[in-house]
């Protein structure tokens, strides 16, 4: 085993990334011990550890996806890449532009870094249903929420806010289809810096993607849990998955701008305000952090969701505003 391969495997990103079977905080991907009986044969595939045979060969054949643009002021340049909250091994690994990316730079930036436990721990509190401040869901759609969770094999796991709990279903719906959240270019990209030895910063903090994740309304929460439960077990979902994983993997900034035209998921305007809220309402801030550790003199490889690179909000199109010059960068 060569020392790079070693050192990758041992790190703690990689460690998460490839011993995890299941997740339940959703967009988060945070871990969850497996609780399901041994003897359950129905569970879903989940992502298992690669030899390091299979790893040096994910190295030796990676390539290039995703979205990744290039953006600079007097000077000073840095990296932004847009990608998907799921994965697989033949992702997991850098292709050769987003190695050399990664390697120009000493600071990786992330929604939030998850190889900080305490930051690690904070995400796990939160998606925890606060007692009284959250009103429960009525029992028959409670019922609902809880078969599809015993179908995917999710442990079960304190009070998990249902919000989340649904969002969790949404991103272990296409393990079938070979995605899964433990292979996540956030887990992938934070054990290859790790192995590199560079730092890794979070852009937000978990109260904020809280706060954009579950809406403040509780009527407007259960209405959400209600779809995601409505579309999960119409095998909508899984769909959904599949296709924005294609997009991500070809780079198809096209389709990705249409994701509200094909995903089945913004069809009123409660959904339209939930899509602003998770995404056009975030940027301006995530734009500001950036460009304050940009001045900081670091050299940035920014990782966020693909689809805060789209609408009139992209993040592209504010640091262009801020005096970057910002230029996609062609993927090979």
């Amino acid at each position: 085993m060569s020392p790079f391969v070693h050192k990758l495997l041992h790190t703690p990103g990689w460690r998460r990334l490839l011993a995890l079977a299941t997740t339940v905080a959703g967009l988060w991907g945070q871990p969850a011990v497996a609780a399901e009986p041994a003897y359950r044969t129905d569970c879903p595939p989940v992502a298992t550890q690669p030899t390091p045979e299979q790893l040096r060969t994910a190295i030796a054949q990676a390539r290039d996806h995703g979205f990744l643009w290039r953006f600079e002021r007097d000077g000073h340049a840095g990296y932004l890449y847009g990608t998907v909250h799921v994965g697989k091994l033949a992702w997991a690994v850098p292709g050769p532009t987003v190695n050399e990316a990664l390697r120009a730079s000493d600071t990786l930036a992330l929604e939030l870094d998850f190889s900080d436990p305490a930051l690690a721990r904070k995400v796990a509190d939160s998606m925890v249903t606060p007692g009284a401040d959250v009103p429960p869901l009525p029992p028959a759609l409670q019922a609902r929420l809880d078969r599809l969770s015993r179908a995917a094999c999710l442990p079960a796991s304190g009070q998990p806010h249902p919000v989340m709990q649904a969002l969790a279903l949404t991103t272990l719906a296409a393990r079938v289809d070979g995605l899964d959240p433990a292979y996540a270019q956030e887990f992938a990209l934070s054990g290859f810096m790790t192995a590199l030895g560079r730092k890794i910063v979070s852009l937000e903090t978990p109260e904020l993607q809280m706060a954009a994740l579950v809406p403040p309304d509780p009527a407007e929460a259960q209405r959400l849990v209600r779809q995601m439960v409505e579309q999960l077990e119409a095998d909508r979902t899984r769909g959904m998955v599949v296709r924005l994983a294609d997009v991500w993997a070809r780079g198809d900034l096209e389709q990705l701008e249409r994701y509200d035209q094909w995903c089945e998921c913004v069809e009123t305007d409660e959904d339209r305000r939930q899509l602003q809220r998770l995404n056009d309402e975030r940027n301006p801030g995530l734009a500001e952090r950036i460009d304050a550790l940009q001045r900081e003199g670091r050299r940035l490889f920014v990782a966020v969701g693909a689809l805060h690179m789209t609408g009139p909000q992209a993040l592209p199109r504010l640091l262009a505003q801020r005096g970057y010059t910002v230029a996609r960068v062609p993927l090979r």
